[in-house]
C-alpha cells in the first residue's frame, strides 16, 4: 500500500519537528514537506517531486497566515486536501473555513491517535466533521438558506444521488458499485458538481448540500 503523503505548515518549529517524527513513525504515512511559513510551503511545493495528499496548516503565522495560504493553494494545488489545525479554533469560523477550501477544521491539543484517525478519514472520504460541528453548521447556515429547490435546479438527478452518497462518506469505488457505474464516472460527476456549485472540495459540496436542503445534516454518517 502506497504511503499517504503529508505536508506540515506551522510557524512553531518544535511542533513541526514533533509532528514530522510522529507521523513518519506510522508505516502508511510519509511527511514529504515541512515548512514554518506559508511562503516556505509554496516554495517547497514548486521544488519537490512528490505529490502531497494531505496538508496540515496552522492559522496564525507571520507574513502569510493560514487563510492566505489556503487561498493560494486553492488556486494552484486544488488536489491537496487541507486540514487546518489551530490553537485559534473558533466555532464561529467553521462554516467559513470549510467553504473556503479546507477538508477539516480542528483545534490543537487533540490526542495524537485522534489526529491519525482524522488524517485517514480525510484521505479516504475527503472531509471530516465532529458531530458537534454539524450542529454548529446547521445553526450557522439556517438563517441564510434560500428556497430548497435551488440546489436541485443546478444538479442532475444522478449528481444528487452521488452527492447524497458522498455525504454518507462513501468512497468513489463504493459509489460506483452502488450505482453500477465506473469510478471514473463518479469522479466526473464530482468535477461537474464542483463547477456548478463553485465549491473546491468534498467538504464544500457537503456544505452546499446542507445549505440547499439536499441533505439533512442530522442524517450524515460520522
Amino acid at each position: 500500500m502506497e504511503a499517504i503523503r503529508i505536508g506540515i505548515v506551522d510557524d512553531d518549529q518544535l511542533i513541526v519537528e514533533l509532528l514530522q517524527d510522529y507521523l513518519n513513525m506510522q508505516q502508511d504515512l510519509k511527511v514529504v514537506l515541512a515548512a514554518t511559513s506559508g511562503q516556505e510551503c509554496l516554495d517547497n511545493l514548486q521544488n519537490i517531486s512528490a505529490e502531497i495528499d494531505l496538508l496540515l496548516v496552522d492559522l496564525k503565522m507571520a507574513q502569510m497566515n493560514g487563510i492566505e495560504l489556503i487561498k493560494h493553494l486553492r488556486d494552484r494545488h486544488p488536489e491537496i486536501k487541507i486540514i487546518v489545525v489551530s490553537s485559534h479554533y473558533q466555532d464561529s469560523s467553521l462554516g467559513f473555513m470549510l467553504k473556503n477550501g479546507t477538508a477539516a477544521f480542528i483545534p490543537k491539543g487533540i490526542a495524537p491517535a485522534v489526529l491519525l484517525s482524522i488524517l485517514y478519514e480525510v484521505h479516504q472520504k475527503g472531509f471530516f466533521f465532529y458531530k458537534q460541528q454539524l450542529e454548529i453548521l446547521r445553526e450557522q447556515i439556517s438563517s441564510r438558506v434560500s428556497a430548497p429547490s435551488c440546489g436541485f435546479e443546478l444538479l442532475t438527478d444522478r449528481e444528487i444521488m452521488v452527492l447524497k452518497l458522498i455525504a454518507q462518506q462513501k468512497t468513489a469505488k463504493e459509489i460506483a458499485e452502488l450505482l453500477f457505474i465506473t469510478s471514473r464516472t463518479v469522479e466526473g460527476h464530482k468535477n461537474n458538481m464542483f463547477a456548478k456549485t463553485g465549491t473546491k472540495n468534498i467538504a464544500g459540496l457537503v456544505i452546499y448540500a446542507i445549505q440547499n436542503a439536499i441533505i439533512d445534516p442530522s442524517k450524515l454518517i460520522l
